[in-house]
């Protein structure tokens, strides 16, 4: 982890649980293609604690199927279908957020985000979203050969920063977050307030750092400068 004598350079972000609470519409899209099946509609709360587990978890949790099964990958298909037609409507920043990358930019430090969210998601929420100061790096499946926890996605944020991976923090609220964030040298953070399941065992991930909220990281970033 970086120290006085080496500060950080950059902070990077995962996307969906970390930097923006997308939570709403990802459950929105579920439960609509659940009254397409004729299923039940499932609470927000249940389906809140797997969205970082990605699209596949969502359908697995909505119709008990399994990754492989044909029926599985039509379902996927139509929950992405769904979902990319309306995907910010009750997405926001979570709180604090705004005011974290207001202080990073005082810090004169840029920030990305990388993400297993494919670009045709990633982008056109970004944009809708407009944090500002603007994301500087925005990394996706697409850009990449190998995913998070790859340390490669991680690398070519560093890349196209212009940032060296020691100096740059992760901040993700995923196990894979903070994976891939030490496979590639960098400080972690455990975002806690995201998207996490009540049996997982965040100590278990070996985070460098962890906190509660997003203002949290501007006392944890003043100490790193």
């Amino acid at each position: 982890m970086p120290t006085k004598s080496m500060p950080i350079e950059a902070v990077l972000f995962d996307l969906d649980g970390t930097l923006l609470d997308t939570a709403r519409d990802l459950a929105k899209a579920l439960n609509m293609l659940l009254v397409r099946e004729d299923k039940v509609e499932l609470p927000y709360e249940v389906i809140r604690k797997v969205v970082s587990n990605g699209g596949n978890a969502m359908v697995s949790l909505g119709f008990n199927t399994t990754i492989g099964e044909p029926e599985h990958t039509r379902l996927y298909r139509e929950l992405l279908d769904i979902y990319g037609k309306d995907v910010a409507s009750h997405t926001r920043p979570f709180p604090g957020i705004e005011k974290l990358l207001a202080h990073i930019a005082a810090l004169g430090l840029p920030w990305g985000v990388v993400t297993n969210k494919p670009r045709t998601y990633s982008e056109p929420l970004l944009n809708i979203i407009n944090l500002e100061p603007s994301c500087s790096a925005l990394v996706c499946p697409d850009d990449v050969s190998n995913r998070k926890p790859h340390p490669e996605p991680m690398y070519l944020a560093c890349k196209t920063l212009n940032c060296h991976p020691q100096r740059t923090v992760y901040v993700g609220d995923h196990k894979r977050d903070i994976e891939a964030g030490r496979n590639a040298g960098m400080p972690t953070v455990a975002a806690l307030y995201g998207y996490i399941e009540d049996d997982e065992d965040t100590n278990s991930w070996q985070a460098d750092y962890t906190i509660q909220q997003p203002e949290d990281l501007i006392t944890l970033l003043n100490t790193l400068i």
